[in-house]
């Protein structure tokens, strides 16, 4: 298979010259301080080896159309790179190579592109090649694909003739976010309640007159508006006052619930209203459903487990699963539109479809764990426009400044249509799987997107700063938040993170400490909600299973990073009394995706993931701040970017098609008799005697 697949990456490239890309391919044999490999579907597997690590393209063939001046590539490389620069050959003078600089980390397939656009007076003939450096340092793993040069996409164009415009304007925002966060404001609502027919808000006020209750919808922002949807006049002659509004209300074409709005008080003046009080969510919603939290017996889950993979479902019982979380990518099964193919549901008296046969499938899944009551948290994705099902429903839910470079976006919150849709297809969800007698199975608690500190890979909403990426993170948790306890009154909202804590090798990306400190201001500003943590403490590298060697962590608040090696921390953190649900009861605390890594299914690789994740456990055993661990993944994943981090290998491995790995015993063993048994011979590797010398016993704080 490989040598068919080099005899194409050879062929001419004539062919592909007057299309709108034309694919480039590696040539496998002029390179330097590099292994090479070219994997199936067109992956070339680049492992450096020295100081000068570069690869060269096959010469064109043709003549270069000169519209094609992006150089672009897909690439997966969990550590990042120093730079990538690209080279023109043959030489000629006044053609300088291109550098971009701090190549962010991505565990994840993340769009590469470089503009060559001022090369192409000197370079772009037939014969003329290219050559990639990939920094200048040994032991870099990187993966690429689908090399192209191509035009810049119309996407592209888009976003960049409105990046200035918009970068000052959310500066703006920015600056009013922080006033407001920070405020002290003399009125206060101290409590908004909805009922099955509607709204009811309580506050006080100061000595004043003209004050009104004004409504802020999910896609306007409080410190913005100079108008409102809504005012309400407040006519009480005391300090404390109670209103009671409509739950629905027609507008934008749409029958609105507004469970999803938050209230403010503003005062009339010659200019208009002016705020007076921070704005503030629904406090309690009454549910349509009532049973009580159940906490799952151990702490041992499965990450990304869906009934229709290769791995049997038995492992269920086998491992003795108790949690698990499911992917709902909302973007493959919600439909614009009746077809033979969907189903319809009703939410606020709309007709909205689905696909019937991906609904059936999330169920099976769903069936299969709510029959063995194991908990399940939905992971809830939105794919960019392009790579939605539906493209009526990608340009709907798409965010407005999602950029092209990220995997999935931010679901569009900015306006009455995309909050309207969004909300449908979450009601949807709540409806179908939170039924009492679990018909189609039980979803418990909702992972909001996935590693959102990495959100420029994971949820892109295009270049922010953190503080305007939380607002509209913290509008998507609200929004979730609310539809779910419509229905059940313990459903939880987890902010997902990196293990990338107060620092990280993207310069896009953000700290997740920031982002949890920033959760919590505008929860303190805006109305308490019982939100939770899904936190990802990978090894600092993910392809090094032995994570005791982590060098980027410490036992202090402000570590580099989260892994295994320093989970004290999280559990330290999560206790401290500011960060308490209303200062009273700990947020749970899942470890949401996890795993340890075999390079190889050699016997030495197959015992160090083995090793690290029985150093996991252990350590996690005590923690009691630490409510779950999900482990991700359950059998090995050719798209994970040469990653083999399940309990089981690759479905298609020649050898042994998902078979059961070491550390599927380990994880197994956890919490059992058998435990010590099976983890005491990891000991040695990890060069201890008690399995009480790998738990961190002093104080935890803030850095001296």
């Amino acid at each position: 298979m490989q040598k068919l697949l080099l005899l194409f990456l050879m062929l001419p490239l004539a062919v592909f010259a007057q299309s709108s890309q034309l694919p480039l391919s590696v040539s496998p044999k002029e390179f330097n301080d590099i292994e090479l490999k070219i994997l199936n579907e067109g992956i070339y597997d680049i492992e450096t080896t020295g100081k000068d690590p570069h690869v060269f393209t096959n010469p064109l063939t043709s003549d270069l159309n000169v519209g094609n001046d992006r150089l672009a590539f897909e690439y997966f490389c969990p550590t990042g790179v120093d730079f990538i620069e690209v080279h023109f050959y043959p030489e000629k003078e006044g053609l300088k190579p291109k550098i971009v600089r701090d190549v962010g980390s991505t565990e994840g397939w993340v769009a590469f592109k470089i503009d060559l656009n001022d090369a192409l007076q000197h370079w772009g003939k037939k014969g003329d090649y290219l050559r990639l450096d990939f920094g200048a340092a040994p032991d870099l793993k990187i993966q690429i694909r689908n090399l192209v040069l191509r035009p810049q996409t119309a996407r592209e164009a888009e976003i960049e003739a409105k990046k200035e415009a918009q970068r000052k304007q959310e500066a703006i925002l920015e600056k009013h976010l922080i006033s407001y966060l920070n405020g002290m404001y003399q009125n206060k609502i101290t409590n908004v309640l909805v009922t099955d027919n509607k709204i009811k808000v309580q506050g006080n006020l100061s000595d004043g007159e003209d004050f009104y209750l004004a409504e802020v919808s999910p896609y306007g922002h409080a410190t913005e508006l100079k108008t409102f949807e809504f005012l309400a006049p407040i006519k009480s002659d005391k300090e404390d006052f109670n209103l009671e509004i409509d739950r629905t209300v027609k507008r934008h074409g749409f029958n609105q619930d507004r469970v999803l709005s938050k209230w403010m008080l503003v005062q009339k003046g010659a200019e208009g209203y002016t705020p007076v009080s921070n704005a503030r969510y629904a406090d309690s919603i009454v549910p349509k459903y009532k049973y009580p939290f159940v906490k799952p017996a151990t702490k041992k889950g499965l990450g990304g487990y869906s009934a229709n993979r290769d791995a049997p479902v038995s492992d269920l019982d086998d491992l003795g699963i108790t949690s698990a979380t499911v992917n709902i990518w909302v973007t493959h099964f919600f439909r614009a539109g009746p077809s033979p193919e969907s189903m319809p549901f009703e939410y606020m008296g709309k007709t909205y479809y689905v696909d019937r046969e991906l609904i059936k499938k999330y169920d099976e899944t769903l069936l299969t764990t709510a029959e063995r009551d194991i908990e399940v948290s939905a992971i809830l994705l939105v794919d960019k426009a392009s790579k939605a099902k539906d493209p009526e429903i990608g340009r709907i839910l798409q965010h407005p400044d999602c950029d092209p470079a990220g995997i999935y976006s931010m679901p569009n919150l900015t306006s009455p249509e995309g909050v309207q849709y969004y909300a449908a297809v979450l009601d949807f969800l709540a409806d179908r799987y939170m039924r009492p007698d679990k018909k189609y199975g039980r979803i418990h608690h909702w992972i909001i997107h996935n590693e959102v500190d990495a959100g420029w890979v994971w949820t892109n909403a295009g270049e922010k700063t953190a503080l305007v990426f939380m607002d509209l993170y913290h509008k998507s948790m609200r929004i979730s938040h609310n539809i779910a306890r419509k229905y059940n009154p313990n459903s939880k909202v987890f902010i997902s993170l990196t293990h990338y804590w107060n620092w990280t090798s993207n310069p896009k990306f953000y700290h997740s400490k920031e982002l949890l400190e920033q959760l919590l201001q505008f929860s303190k500003a805006e109305g308490d909600f019982e939100w939770a943590i899904a936190q990802h403490p990978y090894p600092e590298s993910l392809r090094e299973p032995k994570t005791w060697l982590d060098k980027k962590v410490s036992f202090d608040f402000d570590t580099q990073l989260i892994t295994f090696k320093n989970t004290e921390v999280l559990d330290a953190w999560v206790k401290q009394p500011e960060v308490l649900f209303k200062g009273k009861s700990k947020r749970i605390v899942y470890l949401s995706e996890n795993g340890t890594n075999s390079p190889t299914y050699s016997e030495q690789d197959l015992k160090e993931q083995a090793a690290g994740m029985a150093y996991a456990m252990k350590k996690i055993k005590y923690l009691d701040g630490i409510d779950g661990f999900q482990y991700h993944n359950w059998q090995d994943n050719r798209r994970e970017g040469g990653l083999r981090i399940g309990l089981r290998r690759f479905p298609d491995d020649e050898e042994d098609p998902s078979g059961i790995k070491p550390v599927w015993h380990v994880y197994q063993a956890f919490g059992t008799d058998k435990e010590d048994e099976v983890y005491d011979p990891y000991k040695e590797m990890i060069g201890i005697d008690s399995w009480d010398e790998i738990r961190y016993k002093g104080s935890i704080g803030k850095k001296n």
